[in-house]
């Protein structure tokens, strides 16, 4: 969803480095970045960790992120992607089902899915924070959307634009493409895994065609 569907990663990469400096923990808006994909109480207790030594409680874990979430919510509103409406009218071109795969619980975005992306998404095709127990780059929220889809890995397609989604996607089985709409050096998605590597959405989308071909051959 973001960095893929949104255009929203700044403003989570500000609100995570505020709400932490907040409460007297450091996470930079680079780190943020690499921390993508991650539920929000994994980002949490990986700071804790690093300068505590502990996991935070949960009442921390829920302090943080309400104050995270207050602060994304104060920016403006995140834009769709350039180049993804023009993907997905691609991926239902082809006969494909496009389901969301996301770390966040940001509510704000979820919301605006059918608004945004009419008839495209439903609960059932999607894979959020709350409805797994381990956070990318574990496999599992891949494995349950295949399962959720009545899928094999081989018949599914992951686009990505982080890191731990890639190795997660990749760690699931799935032929994982990734889509550098951010900031990141592509040997950051590269090494991760990545089979393919677009440099934005509206390139992938110009690529489509081909992709399908090249796919139907394998």
């Amino acid at each position: 969803m973001d960095g893929v569907l949104f255009n929203s990663m700044p403003y989570h990469a500000e609100a995570w480095h505020k709400a932490m400096k907040q409460h007297q923990m450091t996470l930079s808006k680079e780190e943020a970045y690499m921390h993508e994909g991650r539920t929000g109480a994994s980002t949490i207790n990986i700071v804790f960790q690093r300068e505590l030594g502990r996991n935070a409680t949960q009442e921390e874990i829920e302090q943080i992120y309400s104050d995270k979430s207050t602060l994304f919510n104060s920016y403006s509103e995140a834009q769709v992607m350039d180049g993804t409406p023009e993907v997905l009218a691609k991926v239902k071109a082809s006969g494909l089902i496009p389901f969301i795969v996301t770390g966040s619980g940001q509510a704000s975005l979820l919301d605006r899915l059918e608004h945004n992306f009419p008839n495209t998404f439903s609960q059932e095709r999607m894979v959020t924070a709350f409805d797994v127990k381990h956070g990318k780059p574990n496999p599992e929220p891949y494995l349950m959307a295949l399962e959720k889809g009545n899928l094999q890995a081989n018949e599914a397609i992951v686009i990505e634009n982080a890191p731990l989604g890639v190795e997660s996607g990749v760690a699931a089985g799935i032929f994982t493409i990734a889509v550098n709409t951010g900031p990141l050096d592509d040997n950051a998605l590269l090494n991760a895994g990545a089979d393919m590597l677009f440099p934005s959405m509206q390139a992938l989308a110009d690529y489509w065609e081909k992709l399908m071909d090249i796919l139907r051959q394998r």
